[in-house]
């Protein structure tokens, strides 16, 4: 498995991460990105989104599996109020900080588990390191969520988004990946946004923004999210990177989490030669980013 296709991965996270905060939330968050988005340097700021990825990135290269009890403490550890951490995480995070399990911890905030995309925005990780292994990757992407997303809607969206990625980085094309994304999918929720994506795929559909947000969803829910991620990493991926965050710009509603996941399975797909060069340069820690990258992969063809 070709290392570029790691690290178009996590850069086109990070980027569609970084390209999508200034356009997230009400006029109060965005007024508060255009003033903390840049570094003292002028690069583009990511959010919680990419700090995550980081984390279970740094985790799966340190203990070569998901380690739930390890990325816990990390998720705890990194948590910072400036990267964009939505309140409930924020309140979980910081109970872990200090001391409490997050086996008890992840219901306190939500009794029935998050149903919420924070588990799916940060999946696609796994979805590179078991890009052959469909059962350990399931599994994977399932412990790795439950950290801060129990409801069984939440799980599913990190599988989702794993299966995605790891199709993409196979090289698998736009029908052929949506389908392997949700082979196996047991919820209602996804499966109906499901067909309607593969309808507009194999009709060559293409649905406008505004139609995909109300159809498919543009909402901090999986259920509302992870199939329009999934969908236009599909529909885009031979068009440019640019071209396919636009999209999502136009859509409103959660952009920089739509944006995060669509990028790093686009960017899975297509390789970090492809990433517009100007901007992901401009990315705040690019270097880091390329080297866990490359420290992701491998660890990963050692145990593939």
């Amino acid at each position: 498995m070709k290392l570029d296709h790691f690290q178009g991965c996590l850069l086109g996270l990070a980027l569609g991460d970084a390209l999508g905060a200034p356009f997230e939330g009400g006029p109060l968050e965005r007024l508060a990105w255009r003033l903390i988005g840049k570094t003292r340097h002028g690069q583009m700021r990511w959010t919680d989104d990419t700090q995550m990825s980081l984390d279970i990135a740094k985790s799966l290269i340190i203990n070569s599996s998901i380690n739930p009890d390890d990325l816990a403490r990390r998720f705890a550890q990194s948590y910072h109020w400036s990267r964009g951490y939505g309140p409930g995480a924020a309140r979980l995070l910081k109970k872990i900080a200090k001391g409490a399990d997050w086996r008890q911890a992840n219901r306190l905030i939500f009794p029935t588990g998050s149903y919420g995309n924070g588990a799916a925005m940060r999946a696609p990780v796994i979805g590179l390191f078991y890009f052959d292994k469909p059962d350990p990757l399931k599994n994977a992407a399932t412990d790795s969520a439950m950290i801060t997303h129990a409801h069984p809607l939440g799980l599913e969206g990190a599988v989702i988004v794993a299966k995605a990625t790891a199709a993409a980085v196979q090289g698998s094309d736009g029908l052929e990946l949506i389908r392997l994304a949700f082979e196996d999918c047991a919820h209602d929720e996804f499966l109906s946004r499901f067909e309607m994506a593969m309808d507009w795929l194999n009709s060559k559909n293409e649905a406008p923004s505004k139609q995909v947000a109300k159809s498919l969803g543009n909402g901090i829910a999986a259920t509302h999210s992870c199939v329009t991620a999934v969908y236009l990493a599909a529909r885009f991926q031979k068009c440019s990177f640019l071209s396919m965050m636009q999209f999502i710009k136009e859509m409103k509603g959660d952009v920089d989490t739509i944006s995060a996941m669509a990028g790093a399975i686009w960017g899975a797909s297509r390789g970090v030669q492809h990433l517009p060069p100007e901007h992901i340069t401009r990315l705040e820690k690019y270097e880091v980013l390329m080297g866990v990258a490359s420290e992701l992969h491998s660890e990963a063809i050692k145990n593939h």
